[in-house]
C-alpha cells in the first residue's frame, strides 16, 4: 500500500489515503448512474464484504477444529461469536467467481436476501436492486473484482476499523456528489465530533430524532473508547461493542427509508447495537414515552412542508406552536420534551434560529430562555456542510443547569458541576476552521478541543478548575452571559453580539506618532494621485479628446 499512496499523493497534488484511492476506483466505475443510486450499490456491496470477510475467517478456523468436533456449517458457531451468518449464495468468494457473468446483479440479490433472511437484525436492510436493468452488469461486476482485493472484515482490518473508515469516507464523498441532497444523510466528522466532544455521552440513553446515516451514534461510541484508552486508539468494533453495550443505550429515529437503511448499515458494521426505527419524528414519534440523557441532532434547516397545522396542540409545544411554515422550532422543543431531568442536548440549526422573531418564533426563543434552558451557543464558520450554504449555529440544552452531565467524569473534577443557572455561553467560531477545497471547510481536531474545553471549563465548579482549565471570557470568541444581558438585546442569541470585537495587539507605536506617520503617508499618495491625473490628462490631449 505505500508505493501505491505515494502515487496517488503525485499524481493529485495532495495526501490521497487507502479510502481515497477506493473512492477513485469505485467512482471511476460509476458511468452515467446518479450519485444516489450509486451510493446503496457501493455501499451495500462493501457491507457484503465485510461481514463475508469476518465469516469466512472464523469458517476457516472451523473447518481446522474439525477433528474436535467443530462444524464449520453450523450458524450458531457464528452467532455466538457475534458474527453474521453468510449463507453459501451470499458469500464472497461466490460471487467473485460469477463476477463476468450476466447474471451477476441476480445472484447478487439473491446472497442480499439469503443474508436478510438468515439474520432477522438485517431484515429490510440491505438493498437488493442490483438486477435491475439500468445497472450495467459489467461495471457491477468491475466493482466486484476491485471490491475483492481490499481486506474489511477479517480480525485485523476489525482491529483498525478499516471498514468504518471506508464507509464514512464513501458517505461523506457521495454527500459532496449528491450536493444538497447529500445532507439529509451525513453530518461533517468535524461537526459530529464537536457535539459529542462538547456533550460527553459516557453513559445513558442517546437519542437522535433525525439520524441520518447514525454517525452521531458511531462517534458517541468511538469518544467512549478513545477516552477510556486515553490514547485515542479504539479497538476492533467486535471488542467495542463489548465495552459499550453497557453504558449507552441508542435510540435514533429516521424519516428517509433509504437513510434508515444506511444507519443500520452503518451500526452494523461497527457492531454497535441500537434501536433504529423508521418514521416521521413529528407525526409518528416512535419512542414517545423516551427521556433521553443526551440529545445530539442535525435536523434539516428551515422545513416548510412539515405538516405542522395538524399538531397545534400537541402535547410538546410547551413553549409556544411552532410555525406551519418553518420546522425549526418544532425540532427544539421535540428534543426539549424527549430530555431526561438532567438531560443535555446539542443539535445544529440555521444561524436565523438565533434571531428570527417571525410567524412568533421570536417569543418561542424567549420562552426557552426564560426557562432557563439554553446552556451554551456556537456560532459555527461556513461552508462546513454539504447540504447548504446557509450559516449554521449549534445550540445545547440543559434541563438542570445546578448539575454536570457527565456523571462518569467525576473521578476527573467534573463530578458535580457549577451552578449555571442564569448564565448562557456564547462562543464565537466563524473565523476557524480550514478549507479542504474550494468550497468546503473543516474544523481542525484542536480547534475542536479549543471549543470543548472553553465549554468545559466554563460548567466546572471552582474546585476542578485545575483540571478543567480556568474559564475566562476571550473577546472575539467567547463570553459568558447573565439572562439580563440578554434581555436586553431582545433575547437574540446571536454569539457575536456577545462576545465583541477580537483584541489587537499593540505594536508599540504611541498613538501620536501613528497618525502623523499615516497622515504623512496619505499626504503623499494623495499628490501621487494627482500627478496620474495630470498625466492621464495629458496624455489624452495628445490624442486629440482635449474637449
Amino acid at each position: 500500500m505505500p508505493k501505491q499512496r505515494n502515487a496517488a499523493q503525485k499524481a493529485n497534488g495532495a495526501t490521497v489515503g487507502y479510502e481515497g484511492q477506493l473512492w477513485q476506483m469505485a467512482d471511476a466505475l460509476r458511468g452515467s448512474m446518479d450519485a444516489a443510486e450509486y451510493k446503496h450499490v457501493v455501499l451495500g456491496l462493501i457491507f457484503l464484504k465485510y461481514i463475508s470477510d469476518a465469516f469466512e475467517e472464523q469458517h476457516a478456523q472451523l473447518e481446522a477444529e474439525r477433528t474436535q468436533g467443530a462444524d464449520p456449517e453450523d450458524p450458531d458457531e457464528y452467532r455466538a461469536l457475534n458474527i453474521f451468518w453468510v449463507p453459501p449464495e451470499a458469500r464472497w468468494s461466490h460471487l467473485k467467481a460469477q463476477a463476468k457473468q450476466a447474471t451477476i446483479g441476480q445472484l447478487v440479490d439473491d446472497g442480499m436476501a439469503g443474508v436478510e433472511r438468515d439474520n432477522p437484525s438485517l431484515k429490510g436492510v440491505l438493498p437488493k436492486e442490483y438486477a435491475r436493468p439500468a445497472l450495467d452488469k459489467q461495471r457491477l461486476g468491475q466493482l466486484i473484482d476491485m471490491i475483492s482485493n481490499i481486506r474489511v472484515g477479517d480480525a485485523e482490518s476489525r482491529s483498525k476499523d478499516v471498514l468504518g473508515r471506508v464507509y464514512e469516507y464513501f458517505l461523506s464523498q457521495f454527500a459532496g456528489a449528491e450536493g444538497k441532497k447529500g445532507g439529509e444523510f451525513y453530518t461533517p466528522r468535524c461537526v459530529v465530533k464537536l457535539l459529542v466532544e462538547m456533550l460527553e455521552p459516557y453513559k445513558g440513553r442517546v437519542y437522535d430524532p433525525c439520524c441520518g446515516s447514525s454517525g452521531m451514534f458511531v462517534q458517541s461510541v468511538e469518544f467512549i473508547h478513545a477516552h477510556a484508552s486515553g490514547n485515542g486508539n479504539l479497538p476492533s468494533p467486535r471488542l467495542r461493542q463489548a465495552g459499550a453495550k453497557g453504558d449507552i443505550s441508542i435510540y435514533g429515529q429516521e424519516s428517509n427509508y433509504t437513510t434508515w437503511r444506511l444507519a443500520r448499515m452503518n451500526l452494523a458494521i461497527r457492531g454497535i447495537e441500537g434501536q433504529i426505527a423508521h418514521g416521521d419524528s413529528f407525526h409518528n414519534d416512535r419512542f414517545p414515552d423516551l427521556k433521553a440523557d443526551y440529545i445530539l441532532a442535525n435536523p434539516p434547516f428551515n422545513v416548510s412542508d412539515w405538516r405542522g397545522d395538524l399538531l397545534k396542540d400537541d402535547k410538546r409545544w410547551k413553549c409556544g406552536v411552532p410555525p406551519a411554515g418553518n420546522a425549526n422550532f418544532a425540532w427544539v422543543q421535540h428534543i426539549i420534551h424527549h430530555l431526561a431531568p438532567a438531560g443535555l442536548a446539542g443539535f445544529v440549526l440555521a444561524n436565523g434560529s438565533m434571531s428570527s422573531n417571525q410567524s412568533g418564533e421570536g417569543d418561542i426563543r424567549k420562552a426557552i430562555i426564560e426557562a432557563d434552558l439554553v446552556d451554551c451557543m456556537v456560532a459555527l464558520p461556513g461552508q462546513l456542510f454539504y447540504s447548504t450554504q446557509i450559516p449554521a449555529c449549534l445550540w445545547f440544552l440543559a434541563r438542570d443547569k445546578r448539575r454536570s452531565p457527565s456523571p462518569a467524569r467525576a473521578g476527573e473534577g467534573r463530578g458535580e458541576g457549577r451552578d449555571r443557572r442564569g448564565e448562557v455561553l456564547f462562543i464565537d467560531a466563524r473565523k476557524l476552521g480550514q478549507l479542504v477545497d474550494r468550497t468546503h471547510r473543516e474544523l481542525t481536531g484542536d480547534e475542536v478541543a479549543r471549543i470543548a474545553r472553553t465549554y468545559h471549563a466554563w460548567r466546572s465548579p471552582p474546585e476542578a478548575l485545575a483540571k478543567a482549565g480556568a474559564y475566562a471570557d476571550v473577546p472575539g470568541f467567547c463570553k459568558s452571559a447573565a439572562l439580563d444581558e440578554i434581555r436586553k438585546h431582545g433575547h437574540v442569541l446571536t454569539p457575536g453580539r456577545y462576545v465583541g470585537a477580537e483584541a489587537q495587539e499593540y505594536d508599540g507605536e504611541p498613538f501620536e506618532e501613528k497618525m502623523r506617520r499615516l497622515t504623512a503617508t496619505l499626504r503623499e499618495q494623495l499628490a501621487e494621485g494627482r500627478k496620474l491625473d495630470a498625466a492621464i490628462e495629458a496624455n489624452l490631449k495628445g490624442l486629440g479628446y482635449d474637449g
